[in-house]
């Protein structure tokens, strides 16, 4: 099924078709661009006893990273359940939760189903002892330098096992594709699709804990970058920075990837400290 064809049908988004609520179908459109290889890469089996609070946190990843955007169709209750490997009464929770935080909308009718609130609540967020979602104070000092430390070893660690895997044709087309999109977005569009590269990245690395790993990073440092205005130079630098990064592990240079990311992710950590810390 095209993209021409998502289009025509109202309410349809990356994961798939608009359904009528209660209606539990699989995932029937391949969406345009990426698609499902990037939307769907945190809705991965959650491990460990705070299914709720997982759950909550995957999806407020998806559309907070920008792998979902405004006005996109999540996959029905038992999909999701299916995919997270929880239950469908967990998905429900964590459904609602997001809907009263203002993330998700429910909508009736012959198209109705979950979808991203065409508007998302900006600023950091930190789950509640409940699962309820509360304001996050500003970051301090020693916050900041931990996130930064953090993000350095999961991500070059991340592009160095992505250039050690053996990369499908499909893969290696995916890779290309995302860091050409990111290389030509615009200001408005820039920070989603450089989010969405970064966790390819670590999708290509073939360990699922460290793509969490990497969204979970990905999460605090967008909540810092957001604190102040995207700059030009920087953008370009990075592009050509992501470049690097992707030749290598198309290339199978694991310890120049590995390198290239470092490198990469101290220009961030170096405005970071200059504007907060």
């Amino acid at each position: 099924m095209t993209h021409a064809h998502n289009e025509n049908r109202p309410d349809a988004g990356p994961f798939g078709d608009a359904i009528e609520v209660g209606d539990e179908p699989g995932l029937l459109d391949e969406p345009a661009g990426l698609g499902l290889a990037t939307t769907n890469l945190l809705l991965t089996p959650i491990r460990g006893g705070n299914a709720f609070e997982e759950c909550v946190e995957r999806l407020l990843q998806t559309i907070r990273l920008g792998l979902a955007q405004p006005g996109d169709q999540l996959p029905p209750e038992r999909e999701l359940a299916a995919m997270l490997e929880v239950s469908r009464d967990t998905v429900r929770d964590a459904i609602s939760s997001l809907v009263d935080a203002g993330y998700l909308v429910v909508k009736r009718g012959r198209y109705g189903g979950t979808f991203i609130a065409d508007s998302i609540p900006a600023g950091p967020v930190v789950l509640g002892r409940d699962g309820e979602l509360l304001s996050r104070p500003h970051f301090t000092k020693d916050e900041i330098l931990d996130v930064l430390v953090y993000r350095e070893v999961v991500e070059s660690g991340a592009a160095y096992h992505a250039a050690t895997n053996p990369l499908s044709s499909e893969s290696r087309d995916l890779l290309w594709t995302a860091h050409l999109e990111t290389s030509e977005a615009s200001a408005d569009d820039y920070r989603r699709l450089d989010s969405r590269l970064h966790l390819l990245i670590a999708e290509l690395s073939g360990s699922a804990t460290l793509v969490n790993g990497v969204a979970q990073s990905r999460m605090r440092v967008n909540e810092l970058l957001n604190e102040f205005p995207l700059l030009s130079p920087n953008i370009a630098h990075s592009s050509e920075q992501h470049a690097q990064i992707v030749m290598a592990i198309l290339t199978g240079n694991a310890a120049a990837a590995a390198e290239a990311m470092r490198n990469h992710v101290s220009g961030s950590a170096s405005l970071i400290r200059g504007f907060l810390a």
